[in-house]
């Protein structure tokens, strides 16, 4: 009897391929990790490695902890590399940031390697790392209220920084000069090339022991079966076309709302993405190239689907449709230095409040959706030097069906970690008085939403500029299914012992800051999912007893069967005077 074509591939070895690539970019990544000078590459992991398909770039695989919103941004940079030099030699590099080619904003660089085996091209590397400057107006790149490109910083097309082994000393030379910090920005480059060579050895040797006609036979099954999975997936959601609309405060720089509005229709195996009725193109930073927009589609999907391997393969039965009279295609010279990590976490809520209605016991209620980029650069006095330090923020997620949203998570964009605490103290003249959890954050549901994060930090010595770009200061992550909504983010500033809000309440640049000043973000708690009078009275209780929630609150929003007397009374149980004093530590 005959095998059937699918039938050929041993199970055992496609694992293998599979788990194999993977293992060679999570090198790559910790390559990265601990080579970098920046923080923010190397403590919060905001970057990620690749291995790409030979003609359409395409994604292999990327590794465990790389950004999710990566996966599809580093396809469009490697296909705009693809096309910008379609002959490359061994030893090519190519490095580019335009958010028009296949970007985010453009403190993300990336770096774009053809892979040659036994002297045959075979497939794409690529590196791409948040570094904490790029020039532009303002230290660290967040303008506020840049209404170009150029505002925001250097802008480096496909170019070649390395042929066929040649470092391009001139070109690197004028990058530099157009950064802050130059050393630092040096670090992080020789990080990602390092990533670089360490992927070109794992893949070379894993090619050595498996073959490169086997294992480029199994990267295509690979795709197949991913594409078959997400085409199951999709069927497994009723036809039919689902609208949702969600909105961002401002631009930063006109004060109204920008909306993104999604028309999801779902027919047989396949997804169509219609943004085509959003805002149009803003004059502010908040507008995004396409490939910042695809790739948070494919990324949300990924959230309801996560057994779903990935590679170019599961995106193929996805077709987004954002044309350029929406900000969600933005094309030269708009701003976009909101785009990465403000918009895209606004597309992942249309596409959540769109799948809700859909299949609403498998998405969540919205998470907090804004990062509250916050960007110091100053001197310090102490160390003699110059400084910038970029913090973002982690809050709540929203109520899922199963389970109550978590507390301090990372944005639905993002693998990346908190950034220190300690080690921000260490590297830069400022204190923490206090980070700790936004209080009545969490949106009141059956499943509650989680909590967001609270910080307040003090410049200790120098005089600094802070800028700050978020959202979510107006309206809350929404609830679903009659979940109320979350707590909203809080920017302000103490200046000479003067109280500041900025005008756009998460949006501002150029804060002149000295000894003493402090800086307080607090991020939004997640929505609640479903009913807040069906929430387990045990679980009210429990909120009560770790002082999440008040008992007013208990009644008001959750209705909970008790008199004042029977709480208090479960308050004052030797069990929770334990529980407190093990919280307190």
């Amino acid at each position: 009897m005959s095998m059937s074509p699918r039938n050929k591939y041993d199970p055992a070895t496609l694992a293998v391929i599979q788990n194999g690539l993977s293992h060679i970019v999570d090198e790559m990544d910790l390559a990265i990790e601990r080579a970098a000078f920046n923080p923010v590459m190397s403590e919060s992991r905001d970057r990620a490695s690749g291995i790409y398909k030979l003609e359409s770039g395409e994604i292999i695989a990327q590794g465990e902890t790389g950004l999710p919103v990566f996966v599809g941004v580093m396809q469009f940079a490697v296909k705009g590399a693809i096309e910008a030099y379609p002959d490359p030699k061994p030893g090519d590099i190519i490095c580019l940031n335009d958010p028009y080619i296949g970007g985010t904003h453009l403190m993300d660089s990336k770096l774009v390697q053809p892979f040659f085996y036994k002297g045959k091209l075979f497939a794409w590397l690529a590196s791409t790392g948040h570094w904490a400057d790029i020039g532009g107006s303002v230290p660290g790149g967040f303008s506020a209220k840049a209404t170009e490109v150029i505002q925001e910083g250097l802008r480096i097309p496909p170019v070649k920084l390395y042929s066929e082994g040649v470092l391009n000393e001139d070109m690197l030379k004028v990058m530099l000069a157009n950064m802050r910090i130059p050393d630092e920005r040096l670090g992080d480059l020789k990080a990602q090339l390092a990533s670089l060579a360490v992927g070109e050895a794992r893949l070379t040797a894993f090619l050595d022991k498996y073959g490169a006609d086997l294992a480029d036979d199994y990267i295509d099954e690979l795709f197949r079966r991913s594409e078959t999975q997400m085409r199951a997936a999709i069927t497994s959601i009723p036809d039919g076309t689902y609208s949702f609309e969600t909105q961002l405060d401002s631009d930063g720089v006109v004060w109204e709302p920008i909306t993104v509005a999604l028309d999801l229709t779902i027919e047989g195996d396949g997804a169509r993405f219609d943004f085509s009725r959003s805002s149009a193109p803003v004059k502010g930073p908040l507008n995004a190239g396409f490939s910042a927009t695809a790739a948070a589609v494919y990324l949300s999907m990924k959230h309801i689907f996560p057994d779903i391997p990935i590679n170019g393969g599961c995106w193929h039965p996805l077709e987004v449709f954002a044309p350029e009279t929406t900000f969600l295609n933005a094309k030269y010279p708009k701003a976009v230095s909101g785009s990465s990590a403000e918009v895209t976490l606004r597309v992942c809520d249309a596409v959540f409040g769109a799948l809700a209605q859909a299949i609403p016991d498998k998405v969540p209620a919205a998470s907090f959706g804004t990062v509250a980029n916050l960007s110091i650069g100053g001197y310090d006095p102490k160390r003699d030097k110059q400084y910038i330090l970029f913090r973002f923020s982690g809050g709540g997620y929203g109520g899922h069906p199963d389970t109550d949203g978590l507390t301090n998570g990372c944005g639905a964009i993002s693998m990346a970690r908190i950034s220190s605490v300690e080690i921000q103290e260490q590297l830069y003249p400022v204190m923490f008085e206090h980070f700790r959890m936004h209080a009545k954050s969490g949106g009141a549901g059956m499943r509650r939403g989680g909590y967001g994060a609270d910080y307040r930090l003090r410049i200790e010595r120098g005089d600094a500029t802070a800028s700050c770009l978020g959202d979510r200061g107006l309206v809350g992550p929404f609830g679903l299914h009659r979940g109320h909504d979350g707590g909203k983010a809080v920017v302000e500033f103490s200046l000479g012992g003067k109280h500041f809000v900025p005008e756009h309440l998460t949006k501002d640049e150029r804060i002149e800051l000295q000894p003493g000043d402090t800086v307080r973000c607090a991020s939004p708690g997640g929505g609640g999912w479903g009913d807040s009078l069906e929430r387990d009275p045990e679980l009210v209780l429990r909120d009560v007893i770790r002082e999440l929630i008040t008992l007013e609150e208990a009644r008001t929003d959750y209705g909970v069967v008790a008199s004042t007397r029977e709480l208090t009374y479960v308050l004052d149980t030797e069990a929770t005077a334990a529980l407190r004093a093990e919280r307190r530590g």
